[in-house]
């Protein structure tokens, strides 16, 4: 298959723009191929992930671009690196570990990146605007960035991603066009009860069932309430982000290209139309737990993509409802958030509870990547379905799954706590 290239491409191909660009070029070329596309697009922006996993084969791959070169030449973010840059000795990180770390962290930022180090990038610098062609990492950021802001990306894999950064194109393919953004499954949310829908884990569980129901396809969610806020949205796709591979989802009246059921499918009709209960989120809310009620908890986990201003403010606000804490002296709480979020909460009235609560507040990294959760640990609890979903393999560990409320009264007791009344079916 012979790809189209332009007057630049194909410079870039011969080395006119360095070796790195074409090294990056001659990727992209052979990723449009087997896409099945002739064609390359420009991109405005991109959001790398190649950044977050530290391996000698990552580590070689950024320093070989930079030595030969590498620059992005578009406004590129950075996912979350595998360190904590300012704590990590509090964390007990390895010194071998974070100079390899810092040298991933380093190549990537020389190379232009902006190093916002973090795995919700539309929560803060350079969030894409509707309809706007980018090169993006990280599965919840996708689906974030294409169902809830209407830009338009692919779910760029390791190294890709940097390849777009330097050349400002990718394959034009998937949805990066519109006949490929079209509603193929209809959810139908039926007699769901207006309280469950109030509640977060409403949007983690449906985004659990979602990702196990339609995998790679395209879903379309009718019923889900139109006051849904950015942080439901966000843990809605982030969990059907790993349950599944949704890149794309629609919500009738909520997101941007599903005003109508009629938009949402293009004027097509559904491949199949599924009718989502309650018995069925229960289902789904009971799947992403292996702990059982009452063990002994090890550690809380909150920010899985990283915790939001608003979030914090949610916290402060739950911890001071429940009487202010503090933890049980044997289970620690750990949020993960990034820099700008931090820098927010720092100038806020809230960060003395969260520290007398005992808030362990981690930045720029994930728990799946950094060495912050010791073998010693055996059972952890978080209110994410991206934590409950990967915690068992990623950290060998039970995991309980529940509302922010239930993790709070849990790192309190030092128990899993869960309630179960608004999940039961009559």
């Amino acid at each position: 298959m012979n790809v189209k290239s332009s007057v630049k491409d194909r410079q870039m191909l011969e080395g006119q723009y360095g070796d790195a660009a074409k090294l990056a070029m001659s990727i992209l070329v052979r990723m449009a191929e087997v896409y099945g596309t002739t064609e390359l697009i420009d991109v405005t922006q991109a959001h790398v992930d190649s950044c977050a996993l530290l391996s000698d084969s990552n580590l070689e791959f950024a320093e070989t671009l930079l030595e030969r070169g590498g620059r992005v030449s578009i406004p590129t973010t950075l996912n979350m690196i595998p360190l904590d840059l300012q704590n990590w000795k509090r964390l007990g990180v390895p010194e071998k570990f974070a100079v390899k770390a810092m040298r991933l962290a380093t190549a990537y930022t020389d190379m232009g990146c902006v190093p916002t180090w973090t795995c919700a990038p539309y929560q803060g610098y350079l969030t894409p605007r509707f309809g706007q062609q980018i090169a993006w990492g990280e599965s919840n950021a996708v689906v974030y960035a294409n169902s809830v802001l209407g830009a338009r990306t692919n779910r760029y894999g390791d190294f890709l991603d940097i390849c777009a950064a330097i050349t400002g194109r990718a394959p034009k393919a998937g949805l990066h066009l519109k006949e490929n953004r079209k509603g193929q499954l209809l959810l139908r949310l039926v007699d769901i009860p207006p309280k469950l829908q109030e509640e977060e884990s409403f949007y983690v569980a449906l985004g659990h069932l979602m990702g196990n129901l339609v995998q790679d396809k395209v879903p379309v969610i009718e019923g889900l309430p139109v006051r849904a806020t950015d942080d439901h949205l966000k843990a809605l796709g982030a969990a059907a982000a790993s349950s599944g591979a949704v890149a794309l989802f629609h919500a009738i009246g909520v997101t941007p290209e599903a005003n109508t059921l009629e938009e949402a499918l293009q004027g097509s009709h559904p491949e199949r139309i599924i009718d989502v209960q309650s018995s069925d989120l229960k289902a789904a809310w009971s799947d992403l737990s292996t702990a059982a009620e009452g063990e002994k908890l090890d550690v809380v986990i909150l920010g899985c993509p990283h915790f939001s201003f608003a979030e914090f403010q949610q916290l402060a606000q739950a911890i001071e409802d429940l009487g202010g804490g503090p933890r049980h002296p044997t289970c620690r709480m750990l949020i993960l958030t990034s820099q700008t979020s931090y820098s927010l909460l720092q100038r806020s009235d809230f960060v003395d509870p969260l520290t007398d609560f005992g808030v362990e507040i981690v930045l720029d990294t994930c728990m799946f990547h950094t060495p912050i959760i010791g073998p010693e640990t055996k059972v952890v609890m978080t209110n994410s379905g991206k934590c409950a979903y990967y915690a068992p393999g990623h950290l060998d560990v039970q995991v309980a799954f529940s509302s922010l409320r239930d993790c709070i009264c849990s790192a309190i007791a030092g128990v899993v706590c869960r309630e179960e009344s608004l999940w039961k079916v009559s």
